[in-house]
């Protein structure tokens, strides 16, 4: 058993804080100009670690290192079964050092340590997964009559350029990571600069593992040098970015001269409807459960509650009740359900977003306030805003925080308007014991992805992306790999078919 499932006892101060260098070419370095920029604990706004700061010069060897791996290594040369082997030594690898992902990265971000614990299993998880998705991924064969056989075969591409966001950093990685090294390409890591401290360790783990050396790369800093560096890089094959929208476009932008291949995966404002048939009690912890978890900063957080107007006020004053109770505090405990928000600036936009929201007609139902005794860090209780308009900040824009806002509908076409109101399509959720009209709804709905009288449940082999603002691609089970494959078709002549003779002198 692993130290996940043998070991529970863990606080801030047992956690060990390794050196945050860069990981390139198989060996841990200082910035090239020695830079360097401090991460903090979002539960005291205490300095915890120095990182290495990536320049573009960083980046160069890094996309060099990747590219000789690629290029004259034996990564993409070895067989898919021979390349699941690695993933799964990395599965287990994890496994056995959980205990270190879990610490890290609730001193970094901020996550309840119940809540971490599940998502070290799904990183490990992810890299045993794809394992087994890869060697069973094929291409399709089609014989033209006796003159041809032709196939398809997914091919690896080269360097892949994964950035990845702050509040889920480890589990987040990893759904990029194992689908890229799988597929036979090569990878530099840019973690965000709010969350290093699983990435480093991530690459420690990946060194003692032995994975040859530039396959997986690691370079930290800031998106404007790091990133821009990283997506402007003519070799560079692929980006997988997921994170803000703004950023997305910036990325676009910057990689257009190099017509860059991406997936992103984007902001979300996602809609919670729930109608005056759900099974009202499933509903309420449905709800309460996905806007409040990973500390409200999820990308498919339930974060507009739509409800019916029959039941809106019973319904909300049952969601408000179970806000109010909600554990906030110290992430190491155990019993905590809801931690700080990640930084002090991310924190104070927040809390912007809660002061403003009655000035555009919102109720404050529940929390907005700081928690008693917890003034030090980035705590906000869980809140809950009703009467919301369509056209209010609230509405409109993703707060990535534990804040929910209510707004009633009438029924099921004013349901799907609102629904559809924002900019964004990543997730959707449906409460409604009417079987056909659970279906109308999730296919009226303009999102990637819908669950229906559920939670976020993922299921890795099904697509995950958004619509509209929310992002570019798909990505999950083998859709991941149309993203890190080419797609090649090959035409092998059977006979001797007629081919025209130009310049012979005869018909062609």
């Amino acid at each position: 058993m692993s130290q996940l499932g043998t070991k529970t006892a863990l606080d801030a101060s047992s956690v060990e804080i390794g050196r945050q260098l860069h990981y390139i070419d198989g060996e841990f370095r200082a910035g090239a100009d020695g830079t360097t920029f401090t991460t903090t604990n979002p539960a005291t706004g205490a300095p915890i670690a120095e990182c290495a700061e990536g320049t573009e010069e960083d980046v160069a060897l890094a996309v060099a290192a990747a590219k000789r791996a690629f290029e004259d290594g034996p990564w993409p040369r070895m067989s898919a079964a021979e390349r699941a082997g690695w993933l799964r030594r990395i599965a287990d690898a994890i496994r056995e050092h959980a205990l270190d992902f879990v610490g890290l990265e609730v001193l970094d971000i901020g996550m309840p340590i119940r809540q971490m614990r599940l998502q070290a299993d799904r990183a490990a998880r992810n890299f045993d997964y794809f394992a087994d998705v890869i060697v069973e991924l094929d291409g399709r064969a089609h014989e033209v009559g006796s003159e041809f056989l032709n196939y398809s075969r997914h091919k690896s591409i080269g360097v892949a350029g994964l950035i990845t966001p702050w509040n889920s950093p480890l589990m987040l990685a990893s759904w990029k990571i194992a689908p890229c090294l799988a597929a036979g390409n090569t990878a530099v890591l840019k973690p965000a600069e709010w969350s290093p401290l699983t990435a480093s360790r991530f690459a420690e783990l990946v060194d003692d593992v032995g994975l040859p050396a530039g396959v997986f790369n690691v370079v930290h800093g800031f998106g404007e040098r790091a990133g821009a560096a990283l997506v402007a890089h003519p070799d560079v094959r692929l980006v997988s970015f997921t994170g803000e929208t703004t950023t997305g476009a910036h990325i676009i932008a910057n990689g257009a001269k190099t017509l860059t291949r991406y997936s992103f995966e984007l902001g979300g404002k996602s809609p919670v409807v729930v109608f005056d048939d759900c099974d009202f009690e499933r509903a309420v912890d449905g709800v309460v459960y996905q806007i409040f978890t990973l500390n409200g900063q999820r990308c498919t957080a339930g974060s507009r509650l739509l409800v019916q107007d029959s039941i809106y006020d019973d319904f909300v004053a049952a969601v408000a009740a179970r806000a109010r109770s909600i554990r906030v505090g110290d992430p190491f405990d155990p019993r905590t359900e809801l931690g700080p928000l990640i930084r002090a600036e991310h924190y104070e936009r927040v809390r912007e977003f809660v002061a403003g929201a009655p000035g555009e007609g919102a109720t404050l139902l529940a929390g907005g306030t700081v928690p008693e005794g917890m003034e030090r860090g980035n705590f906000l209780n869980a809140t809950v805003f009703g009467g919301v308009r369509a056209d209010s900040r609230i509405f409109q824009e993703e707060v990535f925080g534990p804040v929910l806002a209510s707004t009633r509908f009438t029924d099921e076409a004013d349901a799907v308007r609102l629904a559809n109101a924002t900019r964004y399509g990543l997730a959707a959720y449906v409460w409604t014991q009417n079987g056909p009209r659970g279906h109308r709804v999730a296919h009226a709905i303009d999102s990637g992805m819908v669950w229906v009288n559920s939670q976020n449940v993922r299921d890795l082999a099904m697509p995950f992306g958004g619509s509209k603002a929310s992002g570019i691609g798909r990505e999950g089970g083998h859709y991941s790999f149309e993203f890190f494959c080419d797609l090649q078709s090959v035409h092998y002549a059977l006979g001797e078919h007629r081919i025209p003779q130009l310049g012979s002198g005869g018909e062609t």
